[in-house]
Formats: C-alpha cells, structure tokens, sequence
C-alpha cells in the first residue's frame, strides 16, 4: 500500500491538474449550461465512473496494450471527436424555454452517459493514467496492481468532488441567468460552443511517438 506521505503528495499533485482547464472542466460546464446543478452533478458522476474504469484497464494491462498499438490511438481520437461534435449538434437542435420532469430525468441520464462516453474516449486521458500514476508506485510496498488501485480510486474521489464543486457553482449561474429572462437559446448556443471546442482540440493531439 501506498504510505500516507506518497498518498499526500499524489493528492496535492492531482489536486494542481484538476484546477487546469480541460475536457473534463469544459464537459461539466456545458452540461450545467443545459440542464443546471443536476447537469453538472450527473457530469461529475459519470467522470467518475470513467475514471475508475481507466483505473482498472491500468490495473489490468489493457492501457498497456493499448499504448503499445499507436493505431488505437487515432481511433479513439477520431471516434471522440465525432462523439463530441454529434452533442454539440443535439445541444443546436435543443428548443425549449422549460424542461417537463421526465424529459429532465432522461437528459440528466444522457449527460451522465456521455461523460463516461466522452472521458472514455478521450485517448489522451488512458495515457495519462498509463503515465501518471505508475510514478507514485512503489515495488517494496506490496502488490503494483493494489497500489495502482489505490492510487486510482484516490484520484478519481478527488475529480468527483472537483468537478461536483464546479458542477454546483456552474449550475447556480445558469439558474441566475435563467431567470433573467425567457431565452435560454443562447445557452444552447454556448453549450454548443464548448463542444466543438473540446472535439477540435480532441483531433488536434498529437499521437505519441512511442508508448
């Protein structure tokens, strides 16, 4: 296992990436912008299923072999970004001036499901996992594998509750600016935005030169 003091400082080190902007920040936001506080909360959540999913293909090997295969990554990347550029499309086609509560319970459903989607997908976030927590293992300290757990479920606590925090002020914002009026097309417009933002920078990464 881990020690305490290692435990500590991975923390204060996944506490200085989560306070960068990125996918995962810009993916919480937008879904705040559409459906308010729940939005980002059910953004949170499903980030948080992806990333112990991306601990446990750590954990497993499978990051490796993946890594290990170049290709895999342009297929992720290009399957990411026509994930994110179809949201964006739905977030254009979207009327509405209020939200009937099973329609509401449904697109909380869909925002959690594309967080998972678009975390998943995203080849850059596999890698870093691949990168980032091996450095903080320690072969004397017991099984890899429980402390690659460890070190995973640690830091995907740490991203529920970042990005529930973010989710909870993004989504009182947009209540505010809801209520000032009776448009919310712009919003839609803005969600959008954010979208094809994230689906373009998906499809400009580089891919690495060696795993």
């Amino acid at each position: 296992m881990p020690t305490l003091a290692t435990l500590a400082l991975f923390s204060v080190a996944v506490l200085g990436l989560m306070v960068s902007p990125g996918p995962n920040m810009a993916l919480v936001i937008s879904h705040s912008l559409s459906l308010g506080v729940r939005g980002g909360l059910a953004s949170a959540a499903g980030i948080f299923v992806a990333d112990l999913t991306m601990t446990g293909l750590v954990c497993a090997g499978v990051a490796a072999l993946f890594a290990a295969w170049p290709p895999a990554f342009d297929a992720l990347r290009w399957l990411g970004a026509g994930y994110l550029v179809w949201l964006a499309i739905k977030a254009l086609r979207t009327r509405r001036t209020a939200v009937p509560t099973a329609e509401a319970q449904g697109s909380l459903r869909r925002a959690f499901e594309a967080a998972i989607g678009v975390s998943l997908l995203n080849p850059k976030a596999l890698l870093f996992f691949l990168v980032f927590l091996p450095q903080f293992v320690d072969a004397a300290r017991g099984p890899v594998g429980l402390q690659l757990f460890v070190l995973g479920l640690t830091l995907s606590t740490i991203a529920l509750l970042f990005h529930g925090l973010l989710g909870l002020g993004a989504g009182a914002a947009t209540r505010l600016l809801r209520e000032r009026g009776p448009s919310l097309r712009w919003l839609d417009r803005l969600q959008a935005g954010l979208l094809f933002g994230l689906a373009l920078r998906l499809l400009l990464l580089e891919r690495p030169l060696r795993a």
